[in-house]
């Protein structure tokens, strides 16, 4: 005789498990387990309903390593980075990392720096050591430091404005134009002043991806050392251009080859070609960390010194950008980012030939990425588009109005990254080519299916 089908515990372990025919474990702490395979089912079956990592194109971090980092990675996911006494081997790696950086960014000597878990830690570790600086230069001169502001553009991440506020400094934030989104000597002049800690430049904006003036602001802050006796320092946020610069334009000087800049933060899990996370601070020279802001401890079996925001974290990233250093070194990265500007380009002259595009700043420095936006159209606009291919094809193509005062120009932007190779480039632009037609054919997008689209950062 056949049994009837049931629920009980027998038949979900023959057939299935409960989860497929009941909710999943979401709001309260589960009674009872389930076995690894079922387990693993219930997580991808979650998984499975995300966006495609290959058709995302607002993230700027990495969805791509070769197999063998993967394994580096997959192999010391257990490793506590923090625990030098037991892993020095890890610790040593980081060291090599800080000065293979230091080199490439031409640091002129000896000096010091950390792995963070990403640029927005990378960023609240450098500009607390350009408050503490500030800080110790007011002191000795007997004077208040109850009011230190920053200065930096419209066009920098908001953890700019999130150190500010979570670390009591004013910020001083430069607006941006209708045509122009970065920012240099002449607007950073008016906001200096005697309680300023420092200069903030971008390489490689989230926005449009070119880069502040950062030659033009050195030479400013020199000129208002040697004439007003202020000795204003530039942090420049590589976070994404820091493993752009060097290989694409290895001429542009935007890096300790100018004199203020002072200190330097890079995403590894970025340009640097690693998962998240992972970021890079690095000093100009040791003396540029301010001491108050390193701490010693002993616990874990040997004297340590720490100035990073958290505490145990994993190697493996650690472990993973050095793999990276080696396997590609100066040539592999060279090759690597010029394949992503060529095909940047072809995406470019591919929308521009559509008729419906302007490409935003092309000719400048800029990350292998596209910034384009609709020549006059009424009946829809760029978050329509964005939709509208989501939609139609699973592309995740960003749609975002530009910082005060540029908030009334509305752009896109597709990064194209190592897996996204020519046939890719193409498809891209005939699908975005016939969201538009769809569009067209609708007559706009309805008020309701409007979504803006957020910008992917990861920092």
């Amino acid at each position: 005789m056949v049994k009837k089908p049931g629920h009980d515990g027998a038949d979900a372990a023959l057939y299935g498990n409960r989860f497929l025919t009941e909710e999943a474990p979401s709001t309260t702490f589960p009674d009872t387990g389930m076995s690894p395979t079922d387990t693993m089912r219930l997580v991808d079956e979650d998984l499975a309903l995300e966006g495609d990592p290959m058709r995302n194109l607002a993230t700027f971090v990495t969805t791509w390593m070769e197999p063998q980092a993967q394994r580096i990675i997959a192999e010391n996911l257990h490793r506590n980075f923090i625990d030098h006494a037991e892993y020095p081997i890890s610790a040593e790696i980081e060291r090599r990392c800080v000065r293979m950086l230091a080199d490439l960014f031409h640091a002129p000597g000896v000096t010091t720096g950390c792995r963070t878990q990403g640029s927005s830690e990378a960023i609240m570790l450098g500009a607390l050591s350009l408050k503490w600086k500030w800080k110790e230069r007011r002191q000795a001169a007997g004077l208040s430091v109850d009011r230190p502001n920053l200065v930096f553009g419209g066009d920098v991440h908001v953890v700019w404005e999130k150190f500010c506020r979570y670390f009591d400094v004013e910020p001083r934030i430069i607006p941006l134009a209708p045509d122009k989104y970065t920012i240099g000597p002449d607007d950073v002049a008016p906001f200096l002043d005697e309680n300023t800690i420092g200069a903030v430049a971008v390489l490689g904006t989230t926005f449009t991806g070119h880069m502040d003036d950062v030659v033009g602001i050195n030479r400013l802050l020199l000129d208002v050392k040697r004439e007003r006796g202020l000795d204003i320092p530039i942090h420049v946020d590589a976070a994404s251009g820091g493993f752009v610069w060097p290989f694409l334009y290895p001429d542009s000087e935007w890096d300790f080859r100018l004199e203020q800049v002072r200190s330097i933060n890079v995403s590894g899990h970025k340009y640097g070609l690693v998962y998240p996370g992972i970021g890079w601070l690095v000093f100009r020279d040791e003396t540029d960390l301010a001491q108050d802001l390193v701490f010693y401890e002993n616990y874990l079996g040997k004297t340590d010194a720490t100035f990073t925001l958290n505490f145990s974290t994993g190697a493996a990233m650690v472990l993973a950008q050095y793999y990276n250093f080696v396997r590609l070194g100066r040539e592999g990265y060279t090759y690597v980012m010029r394949q992503m500007k060529d095909n940047a380009k072809v995406l470019a002259d591919n929308l521009r030939a559509t008729g419906r595009f302007e490409v935003i700043g092309e000719d400048a420095e800029q990350l292998p990425l596209v910034a384009f936006r609709l020549l006059d159209h009424d009946s829809y606009d760029e978050s329509d588009i964005a939709w509208q291919l989501s939609a139609e094809r699973g592309w995740m193509l960003p749609a975002y109005t530009l910082p005060p005062n540029a908030q009334d120009v509305k752009i896109l932007r597709a990064l194209v990254k190592e897996t996204m190779g020519r046939g890719m480039v193409d498809r891209l632009t005939q699908d975005i080519d016939d969201a538009c037609t769809t569009l067209d054919l609708k007559g706009g997008a309805h008020p309701a299916e409007r979504q803006q689209v957020k910008s992917g950062t990861g920092y």
